[in-house]
């Protein structure tokens, strides 16, 4: 079956749907973090974080999830879901789930980061453990659901998905309609492609900016590539911790995206680093991602108002250790 894109008035009916039921969080800019970027070489530039990790369940998912969740039929919620993910995705179709009164099962590989685990536990969803990687534990998703008659839900190829975590961008244009360029991380792409998608429409001349790990470059790759590829998916940043592309959202970045960054482990950990330190502010891997992107190339945002996501906040304890304890040489304070 193919699967079509939303569009801008999926996502302004999708921000309707979510009001009162999200977070509308803040854009946020701190002059301790503009001058850590100016210093790493983004001379001129001025930063303002999209603070997703103040959202429900720390992360942006949560929007896609209810907007999805929302418009499920009666028996299908009944039925229940069954999703597959490293943990935000996990937490945000547990809380949606419980929102609407769905059952809800999620597998996550066997060594998840405990603190997204425990809060899927929390939030009432079982949690399956399986596969060492994303893709066993998506695998393992699809035969579950089948057997239990369940609706799977996908990481990143769900429209109605996208439509809600599309909803963060227009938040942020109707904040800041200014920005010169915005920079988003990529696990399965669903956070690119919403920010793609509310861009073309509301702000053709603002140009959308990838960056997803190096050491697990499946999304960038296949952007590159122009189809679908698998990669060595060997991250430490659970978020970014994705091994294949995906139809959806790779058809959107396609189309829309203005580039694609890479980042290793280390520059993101810096990253995470500067938000603790300039900004006060706890980023897990995946969400200081985009800040690691200018601090790193910096030459491409120099004099440009540029917005990054931060897309999450679960970070664990050995996440926070290492980033206040990493050679930051490279994100002066």
């Amino acid at each position: 079956m193919e699967l079509i894109a939303p569009t801008v008035t999926d996502v302004v009916a999708a921000q309707r749907r979510l009001a009162g039921l999200v977070v509308r969080t803040p854009a946020s800019s701190w002059t301790a973090l503009d001058r850590a970027v100016h210093r790493a070489g983004a001379v001129g530039a001025s930063v303002v974080v999209k603070q997703e990790n103040l959202q429900h369940t720390g992360a942006f998912k949560v929007r896609g999830a209810l907007n999805l969740l929302l418009q499920l039929p009666p028996a299908a919620r009944d039925a229940g879901i069954v999703g597959y993910s490293t943990g935000n995705h996990a937490q945000a179709l547990a809380y949606a789930a419980r929102h609407v009164g769905a059952p809800c099962t999620i597998v996550m590989p066997t060594d998840p980061n405990p603190v997204k685990e425990r809060a899927v536990r929390d939030l009432g969803a079982e949690v399956v453990l399986h596969g060492e990687r994303l893709e066993d534990a998506c695998a393992h998703a699809g035969t579950l659901a089948d057997a239990r008659g369940a609706r799977l839900v996908s990481a990143a190829d769900e429209p109605d998905l996208v439509a809600g975590v599309a909803t963060a961008t227009l938040e942020l244009l109707q904040q800041v309609p200014d920005l010169d360029v915005l920079v988003v991380p990529v696990g399965g792409g669903s956070g690119a492609a919403a920010a793609c998608v509310v861009a073309a429409a509301l702000a053709p001349g603002l140009e959308v900016v990838a960056v997803q790990a190096a050491a697990s470059p499946a999304a960038h790759d296949s952007w590159r590539a122009g189809e679908l590829v698998a990669r060595p998916n060997r991250t430490r940043a659970e978020g970014l911790a994705v091994g294949r592309g995906f139809a959806l959202t790779q058809g959107v970045l396609r189309r829309h995206l203005s580039d694609f960054l890479l980042v290793d482990d280390d520059a993101i950990t810096r990253g995470q680093h500067a938000y603790l330190t300039a900004a006060r502010t706890v980023a897990e891997g995946a969400g200081a991602a985009a800040l690691s992107a200018v601090l790193t190339h910096p030459e491409r945002f120099a004099g440009r108002r540029t917005g990054v996501v931060c897309s999450g906040g679960n970070a664990s304890e050995a996440e926070l250790r290492r980033a206040l304890t990493c050679d930051a040489t490279a994100v002066p304070a």
